[in-house]
């Protein structure tokens, strides 16, 4: 017998058996000798009261035995079969490649940076030296910007389709079973590059090709329709789809599909710096404690504040996390943040960023590329500000509200340096004057937060695309284009890891209904 209910324990009690069946016992009243297993089926911290509790649903198995899940998937061999190109390699790419060889295709995966083991040196000589590889770096690369963006796995997009499905095969991959339950799952950037290693090694090894190194400078279209693509280094690929899933930082394929007469939009995104905090301000103010205790994980919060009839909200917090650098281009300054599966940093990093419409930026609003170039502005000037290097402007919380400048800094975890900048030099007015009211705001909203032990780092740019790629609801192809499939957070369609993949699915299964 089977029993789904309810517990409530302590943080101590959370990941202990012989507690969890006592307090299984105690609901279903029944003798803890007939408990023979307690499953964790969903699990998230309540720290509403003064008490931090553990909620949890849970199937309790009585008087017979629990069998585990066995998360090996098989896929067939599709060496032979009909290609499906997709461009990139991030994870709308690589769960679109996956979808494809389980429905029987071969998906031709084209990244135009390197696998995740070369990739780290681009990445150190971003930390270490502020050089920048325009086609290697914290977005370009096997796993795209989510291999090195903490591994956070929270989403809303449940309609969109089964992100069980999508948790599933991180954990056949090598993730923790623990994403399965946990209210916000993450995995962690440390993990993520073995995990994504092991997709590229089940995509070879079902006979899909990934190529690495190989940029896409045109689409090869005849009558309207896909026919392959062409590649930098002069090869001409064929397909009769392609899914472009090249994420929110390749502006060269907006201007490729500019250039190719293939419409694209502009599109409202949001834009700001990024806070850091002593972890232990975050945990005293959402633990209600002096010392968060060793049960219980870095805590995060999230925070939104209407100023001026627009939205100012926290973004991809991280906690335990390191600021990154994130550019894709010399000459600009763009900041991220990750954080390690053990969250262990003692800093805790957010976005915070205000929405951009249209009407925001000056310029004619049918200009495709008008808040991308207003993007483009904003990292320019604070790479300016910083003094290059990829040096970031700094300033504390409560200096940059009240206006002055900081005469020294707090340390921090950004890696190639922060400088003290009047962040009002760097940030358009409209943006700075709206975070200096909702950062007060944010503070009443949460214990500690507003303080100068805090510091804000400019600029937080890429929270999503500021082009669209339009596409039809109903089969995912481009309105101009059949067997184009834009797809994923490049395109517009997604806002995260999950996101991504889901909508990789999507567009796979979209082209796989096309081509019959």
């Amino acid at each position: 017998m089977i029993k789904e209910i309810e517990l409530v324990c302590s943080p101590e009690q959370h990941e202990d058996e012989s507690a969890l069946k006592n307090l299984a016992a105690i609901a279903t009243k029944l003798s803890p000798k007939r408990i023979i297993a307690v499953q964790i089926i969903k699990r998230s911290i309540d720290a509403r009261g003064r008490k931090v509790v553990y909620r949890m649903q849970v199937k309790v198995f009585v008087d017979e035995p629990y069998q585990p899940e066995n998360f090996t998937t098989h896929y067939p061999d599709v060496k032979d079969r009909k290609p499906v190109i997709i461009v990139g390699a991030g994870p709308a790419g690589l769960f679109a490649a996956l979808q494809c060889i389980s429905s029987g295709y071969k998906p031709i995966v084209l990244e135009r940076g390197k696998d995740v083991k070369q990739r780290r040196r681009d990445l150190a000589n971003i930390n270490k030296q502020g050089l920048v590889n325009p086609e290697s770096n914290y977005c370009f690369g096997e796993g795209g910007a989510g291999t090195y963006s903490d591994g956070k796995l929270y989403t809303r997009s449940t309609k969109r389709g089964d992100v069980n499905q999508v948790l599933k095969i991180f954990v056949a991959h090598g993730a923790s079973a623990d994403i399965l339950v946990d209210a916000r799952p993450h995995i962690g950037t440390n993990k993520l590059p073995h995990i994504i290693t092991a997709m590229r090694e089940t995509i070879l090894n079902a006979g899909g090709e990934i190529q690495f190194d190989t940029k896409v400078t045109a689409l090869d279209t005849q009558f309207d329709k896909i026919a392959g693509v062409h590649t930098a280094a002069g090869d001409h690929i064929k397909a009769d789809a392609v899914i472009l899933a090249t994420g929110h930082s390749a502006r060269d394929v907006f201007e490729m599909l500019h250039r190719q007469n293939v419409l694209i939009e502009a599109k409202p995104f949001a834009l700001g710096v990024r806070i850091e905090h002593p972890q232990e301000i975050v945990d005293k103010a959402q633990y209600h404690c002096d010392i968060r205790g060793p049960y219980l994980p870095p805590s995060y919060y999230s925070l939104v504040e209407q100023v001026d009839n627009r939205g100012v909200f926290s973004f991809c917090m991280c906690p335990g996390g390191i600021i990154a650098p994130c550019s894709t281009e010399p000459g600009e300054i763009v900041v991220n943040g990750w954080s390690p599966s053990k969250r262990n940093n003692p800093y805790a990093n957010s976005g915070t960023v205000v929405q951009i419409n249209l009407e925001d930026v000056v310029g004619n609003n049918n200009d495709p590329f008008k808040l991308l170039r207003f993007q483009q502005q904003v990292e320019q000037a604070a790479f300016a500000g910083g003094g290059g290097n990829l040096v970031a402007p700094g300033q504390r919380m409560i200096d940059f509200v009240e206006g002055r400048i900081s005469t020294d800094l707090p340390k921090n975890s950004y890696l190639p340096g922060v400088k003290s900048v009047e962040l009002k030099e760097v940030l358009p007015d409209w943006i700075h004057q709206r975070l200096q009211k909702a950062l007060p705001a944010f503070g009443r909203k949460m214990k500690g937060y507003y303080t100068n032990e805090a510091i804000l780092v400019g600029v937080e740019s890429r929270t999503s695309s500021p082009v669209k790629v339009p596409r039809d609801r109903e089969t995912l192809q481009h309105p101009q284009i059949s067997g184009l499939y834009p797809c994923g957070e490049g395109a517009g369609y997604a806002g995260g890891i999950i996101s991504a993949a889901i909508d990789g699915i999507n567009c796979a299964l979209a082209a796989i209904k096309q081509l019959g």
